[in-house]
């Protein structure tokens, strides 16, 4: 019997019968299953081995007679080339359900367990936030195209920086995805690294007086206050705990700094006041910050309507920003290494072996000083601050 449309409206299930399959005589394996539930399926069934293989082509209906056929005949060519085309089907069913998103799942906390908190952060922002466009494709399907698209947008939106620190992460997963046998080749390999400049950007005073009254009252503009009252990193200051905060001062552990160094930050009146305004919801102090890029555009956005023109800038330059500031009110270039928890000047080689010196009371007396200098003038007055002699 061959299989056309009239003949398979006519067949019916053999009676005592529950299912039943009718083959094509023309097309080997080429056959239609009917069911007790009045489901009709189209289906092609072979041998590899000693076992029988059977793939489901589709619903009658779904799937006319001429397309069940040819999709038959298409399989039986690739069996008669020694392929398993159900076998196939499964793998590539198996590698769909492997997104890169659900293997970030299992990437992740492993990460989590061998890096310090503000690198894992860093890996973290990289894969769930830069590279979100990549979660729903396969992650044996990604291609070099893919991550170039992905770090040629980073460089308009987040710099150059942001891009190929991405790309080391990207690289990174994807290596370890090999080990993992879900990928046969690294497509982050070769993409392209984005040329880096060092940056110099300053913001003066009255340039951060402007940022300060832009950032409104949200998670992010309490978070770029901070930074300018401390000079202290982002991932610090935007990763605090309640329970880093102790005594009007900031204590962070050497897993949170950059160089590993325990880093105490005493506080100014102004940042204590900020501290004391945010809800105590989980263990982070700004745990509804939703994302950095996210804050940014909208401080941007605020500024912009306000009317302020500002040269581009990025939240680490507040850093540099605040050592600048400090330095020039005449605290003493020390002081302002130790507020900023840096090791290099006069902490640097045989120096920083034998001064263990933490300046406690002088960087508290210095954060004050530059406190009082921002807020007058975000608040328009004259400062009462008076820079040191050197």
């Amino acid at each position: 019997m061959k299989l056309t449309q009239p003949t398979v409206n006519s067949l019916t299930l053999p009676a005592g019968k529950t299912d039943a399959i009718y083959f094509d005589d023309d097309l080997p394996g080429f056959g239609i299953r009917l069911r007790a539930s009045g489901k009709r399926s189209f289906i092609f069934q072979y041998q590899v081995g000693a076992k029988q293989r059977r793939i489901t082509l589709g619903a009658q209906g779904a799937l006319t007679v001429p397309a069940a056929r040819k999709t038959a005949g298409d399989l039986h060519a690739r069996v008669r080339l020694g392929e398993d085309p159900a076998a196939a089907k499964r793998e590539g069913q198996r590698r769909a359900a492997d997104t890169v998103e659900a293997t970030l799942r299992f990437y992740l906390p492993e990460k989590k367990h061998v890096l310090r908190s503000s690198s894992y952060e860093a890996v973290e922002r990289h894969l769930l936030h830069h590279a979100k466009s990549l979660h729903g494709l396969g992650v044996a399907t990604v291609t070099r195209r893919d991550i170039a698209e992905v770090l040629a947008r980073l460089v308009s939106t987040n710099g150059s920086i942001a891009a190929n620190r991405t790309r080391a992460s990207l690289q990174a997963f994807f290596g370890w995805a090999i080990t993992r046998g879900l990928v046969e080749q690294n497509p982050a390999v070769g993409t392209h690294r984005a040329p880096e400049s060092t940056r110099s950007r300053v913001l003066p005073l009255a340039e951060l007086a402007h940022v300060w009254r832009a950032c409104g009252d949200d998670a992010y503009g309490a978070v770029i206050k901070m930074l300018i009252l401390t000079g202290q990193r982002r991932d610090e200051i935007g990763g605090l705990r309640w329970d880093e905060v102790r005594d009007n001062t900031v204590v962070l552990p050497g897993d949170r700094t950059k160089n590993r160094r325990p880093h105490v930050v005493p506080l100014s009146a102004p940042a204590q006041a900020i501290l004391a305004g945010r809800p105590r919801t989980s263990e982070f102090v700004f745990d509804n910050l939703r994302s950095w890029a996210y804050g940014k555009q909208r401080l941007d956005a605020r500024l912009a309507a306000a009317g302020v023109k500002l040269e581009k800038w990025i939240q680490h330059d507040l850093r540099r920003s605040v050592a600048t500031g400090t330095a020039e009110l005449g605290i003493a270039p020390h002081i302002v290494e130790a507020v900023l928890n840096h090791v290099s000047g006069h902490k640097a080689g045989i120096a920083g072996v034998y001064n263990r010196a933490t300046y406690e009371k002088e960087k508290r007396a210095a954060l004050a000083m530059w406190a009082d200098h921002v807020i007058a003038t975000v608040e328009g007055r004259a400062s009462n601050v008076v820079p040191l002699r050197a």
